[in-house]
């Protein structure tokens, strides 16, 4: 007997519930609102829906319905690889995805890094699936920001920008944090000291920075950290117009090997690196081991954040909350509209890790040797 050519007609709500002889809605809430039936009603609806090939409502008709995306948009400033490169992100999406899971929300990375179209930008945000957006440390004056603010969602920013009127900021007090470094390593006898940093705008650049133009365009946490170490060495009756600062557009270990090289002969006199990321630390160190020079004997390197792989090597660093802080942006996300009582800036708190990379000048005449 040769088979039917007939295709199956789709199971639908509507066929499930003529063959129980229940009503549509009943079969929606066995998926959408299981409390209200009992065990063995859901179980009945379940099985026939099995039977039949059924996998539930449609996630985007129930949006449409509801207009809940059920998602939160996670605005990154750099590439989408680098989100599950750098041990910092990655800390960050860790705590905010903790937060989601526990409401019951999903995560959509949208990568704003440079080099896009405003156009292009505001396509890829308004096409985005979300209830609300995380800036992840974005500048202002980004096109993808400028999309993001014209959905007129809930908004919620880590670290920058901080000029987001009605949206609150989760971060830290760069500023402050690098500022006690610094002095750290002026109390120990340093009088020369260099910076390695990551991007300070859109723009591409890689080299030595104009420390007398860190204008409000650039990106927030790298300036301050820069201003930080410039406070110390005022405090410390140093000219903060000494300090040499050499930037890296992209930020990974080869950057920070590279732009060690290259404020070597620039400042040669330097005898202490300070490295706004660990990451470009790390890179550094292993620059001045090849290098031949003892650390912290010729040159001291110092970090940022507190990664794991830093405080294995033993690296004099800032440990920051960062997995904390995707934690508590994502909270204030998710509790949105009521930001009642929220300040504008939540400011979590840092702590100075001293490790080996750091000591007293022991010889400042490393250079010429």
């Amino acid at each position: 007997m040769s088979r039917s050519r007939q295709p199956r007609r789709q199971a639908t709500l509507a066929s499930i519930a003529a063959e129980l002889k229940i009503s549509r809605t009943t079969v929606s809430n066995a998926y959408n609102r299981p409390d209200q039936l009992s065990a063995d009603l859901r179980d009945r609806v379940f099985e026939v829906a099995k039977r039949r090939g059924y996998a539930g409502p449609d996630p985007m008709a129930r949006s449409l319905r509801t207009r809940k995306a059920g998602a939160v948009g996670v605005l990154l400033t750099e590439a989408l690889s680098y989100s599950f490169r750098d041990p910092a992100a990655m800390a960050f999406l860790s705590g905010l995805s903790e937060a989601c899971e526990s409401a019951g929300q999903g995560l959509l990375l949208i990568p704003a890094g440079p080099g896009r179209a405003d156009e292009e930008a505001a396509q890829v945000v308004h096409r985005a699936s979300v209830d609300g957006f995380v800036v992840y440390s974005v500048p202002p004056g980004d096109p993808y920001l400028a999309a993001v603010l014209e959905r007129h969602l809930p908004v919620v920013a880590c670290d920058q920008p901080r000029e987001i009127e009605s949206a609150p900021v989760v971060g830290i007090d760069d500023r402050r944090a690098m500022r006690d470094l610094a002095a750290h390593l002026i109390s120990l006898g340093h009088r020369e000291i260099g910076m390695l940093c990551m991007r300070l705008g859109r723009d591409r650049h890689d080299g030595v920075v104009d420390v007398t133009d860190l204008g409000a365009e650039h990106f927030h946490v790298q300036r301050e950290r820069i201003l930080g170490v410039q406070d110390a060495m005022r405090q410390g009756g140093l000219d903060p117009a000494g300090l040499t600062v050499v930037e890296r557009f992209t930020h990974t270990s080869d950057d920070g090997y590279s732009a060690a090289a290259q404020i070597s002969a620039v400042a040669p006199r330097i005898t202490a690196l300070m490295c706004t990321t660990d990451v470009l630390a790390l890179g550094a160190l292993r620059w001045a081991q090849e290098a031949g020079l003892d650390v912290p004997g010729h040159l001291s390197i110092t970090g940022f954040d507190g990664i794991d792989e830093a405080l294995r090597e033993g690296l004099t660093t800032v440990r920051q909350p960062q997995k904390d802080k995707g934690r508590r942006t994502g909270e204030l996300l998710l509790a949105a509209p009521s930001h009642t009582g929220v300040p504008a800036v939540e400011t979590l708190d840092t702590q100075l890790w001293f490790g080996k990379t750091s000591g007293p000048v022991e010889s400042a005449e490393w250079y010429a040797e």
